[in-house]
């Protein structure tokens, strides 16, 4: 059960510059943070250039079914270089780890042969490991998720597999499990609604990702590393139950960006106080954690007078 979020004000900032003085950390989401999968949002090179040249260290984390590399190549086309950050954290690099030792966790002994879904019929996330790709359910050892083709390909279009993998008690790893994707100016199901709806099934699902803690002990391992520690840690995203839950969970402050996957919540405000309202509702959505920060975007911005959105009393 989720413990209410004790801090009572979200700050309303311009700009990362508000805040980049109070954290030496900063992991940042990709998808609706950085880009939309299509273009690279306005001001963001010039914020990580920012960062970059106040020493701070950047990881970007990423909820993607791809790894770490492929995910460095793709941002690299979008025009956002490694010198712009420290380190790409991905479910599916993790995932890869994970299946490739067998040792620890969901991944202990779990099998050498799955049933893949993806988009695009992508298979990297296996890659050079001792994973053979079958068809059939039946002779699997488990399931993984990794992708969804939407908006070509519906949920009820993936029903028939995933009820066959459920009659074999498959486990499955989702390796990301976003339940909604940005792309382009739409928002699009993602793997996780596969997942959900596996579990609907009876089928067992195991999440490698935000909010999960694994992704997020994860990113703190590779901070302490580097002599940084939660406290001097701020996790930047668009979703309230990804990257807000997740950062709130292992106590690290957070700061909700508006124009990502929340982007409709906020579309008709006209003022602060309707801004306040809105974070309202979201809050109230999403077991009343509460963010620390809202950005409207990944700009570095001005300083911002004092406005801060305060926790109405009840009555």
């Amino acid at each position: 059960m989720l413990i209410t979020n004790s801090i009572v004000n979200t700050k309303f900032c311009v700009g990362l510059s508000d805040i980049s003085d109070s954290y030496v950390g900063f992991i940042i989401d990709q998808w609706g943070v950085l880009h939309n999968g299509e273009i690279v949002y306005d001001g963001v090179i010039d914020c990580l250039k920012e960062l970059q040249r106040r020493k701070k260290y950047v990881i970007i984390l990423s909820n993607s079914g791809k790894r770490a590399d492929v995910n460095a190549q793709r941002l690299e086309k979008l025009g956002i270089p490694p010198s712009l950050y420290n380190s790409i954290i991905t479910s599916g690099e993790v995932t890869w780890q994970g299946l490739n030792a067998q040792t620890e966790g969901y991944f202990k002994n779990i099998g050498k042969k799955c049933v893949i879904i993806s988009r695009g019929g992508d298979r990297s996330i296996v890659d050079g490991l001792d994973i053979e790709i079958v068809e059939n359910p039946k002779d699997a050892n488990f399931i993984l998720i990794s992708g969804a083709d939407s908006p070509e390909k519906t949920l009820e279009d993936y029903e028939p597999i995933l009820r066959q993998a459920a009659r074999y008690e498959l486990k499955a790893i989702c390796a990301n499990p976003d339940s909604l994707g940005v792309m382009g100016n739409q928002n699009i199901m993602g793997p996780g609604t596969l997942a959900a709806r596996y579990k609907d099934f009876g089928g067992v699902v195991h999440y490698i990702g935000k909010p999960h803690q694994p992704i997020f002990q994860h990113c703190i391992r590779v901070l302490q590393q580097n002599d940084i520690y939660p406290g001097q840690t701020v996790m930047i995203g668009d979703t309230m139950a990804h990257d807000i839950l997740g950062g709130h969970l292992v106590n690290i402050d957070t700061c909700l960006v508006k124009q990502g996957i929340h982007k409709p919540a906020f579309r008709n405000c006209r003022s602060l106080a309707d801004v306040d309202k809105a974070l309202d509702i979201l809050i109230r959505q999403y077991n009343n954690v509460r963010p620390k920060y809202l950005l409207d975007s990944l700009v570095w911005g001005r300083a911002l007078p004092d406005r801060k959105h305060k926790k109405r009393s009840k009555r």
